[in-house]
């Protein structure tokens, strides 16, 4: 009993700290400050837990050792957690070239560069997800015969008139406007695109139709990032 009685003046010191903005001192904020406290009582029960059933002093340190490192690491993951948010981002964009890395305020998507030196790109168009290729030569989106059906697009009544050329050599391909595209959270409608033939092309291409309405692209080594 009395050990809860000390528990119960330590979580009004801390309140009192808390209202004093004493958590200054140790680069705390108020609201940081506030959230330490139901970690402090966590040990504080714990320890009394010890102590209630006379567990040896040597047991006792390493159990408060413990917790002690584990409050640690919670207060240094939460101090620097933009930094790890940033850290994480970067590693799961290396992971998964495809997936845009998007930062919010800038709006801007980055993309990692993927195998074979290719900038792959995750869109969703007329919300499909559809997986296309960052290309430039590319005068409008063109999409694969499968991504036009995923995408909603009636393919029995396009006609195959206009000569495009693909990896595959020269083929047809028929003209149509998206009504929807989103690229890393970059939403473009009424975008113009071609639709290739049955298979005369491989993966879809994010070409200049949608390119030139973004304000910039820039292309490093490995890198590629589309501005808003």
């Amino acid at each position: 009993m009395a050990f809860i009685g000390f528990a119960i003046l330590i979580a009004v010191g801390m309140a009192l700290v808390i209202s004093s903005d004493a958590g200054q001192l140790i680069g705390l904020t108020q609201d940081q400050t506030g959230q330490m406290i139901p970690l402090i009582l966590v040990l504080i029960l714990v320890a009394s837990g010890m102590f209630g059933r006379r567990i040896k002093f040597s047991q006792m340190l390493s159990g408060i050792a413990l917790w002690v490192g584990f409050f640690a690491v919670v207060v240094t993951g939460y101090s620097y957690r933009y930094e790890l948010g940033n850290i994480s981002q970067k590693v799961w964009s290396e992971l998964t070239p495809g997936i845009a890395v998007v930062d919010e305020n800038s709006q801007i998507a980055r993309f990692r560069k993927g195998f074979g030196h290719t900038f792959y790109i995750g869109s969703q168009i007329n919300g499909a997800k559809i997986s296309m290729i960052f290309d430039t030569g590319a005068s409008a989106v063109v999409l694969t015969h499968a991504d036009a059906i995923a995408a909603g697009i009636n393919i029995n009544k396009l006609r195959y008139t206009i000569r495009v050329q693909t990896a595959n050599g020269t083929g047809k391909a028929a003209g149509v406007t998206l009504d929807e595209i989103n690229v890393g959270g970059i939403i473009r409608h009424n975008i113009r695109a071609f639709i290739a033939e049955q298979g005369a092309l491989e993966t879809s291409l994010l070409g200049m139709s949608f390119l030139q309405t973004l304000e910039a692209y820039t292309v490093s080594k490995d890198s590629l990032e589309l501005h808003g």
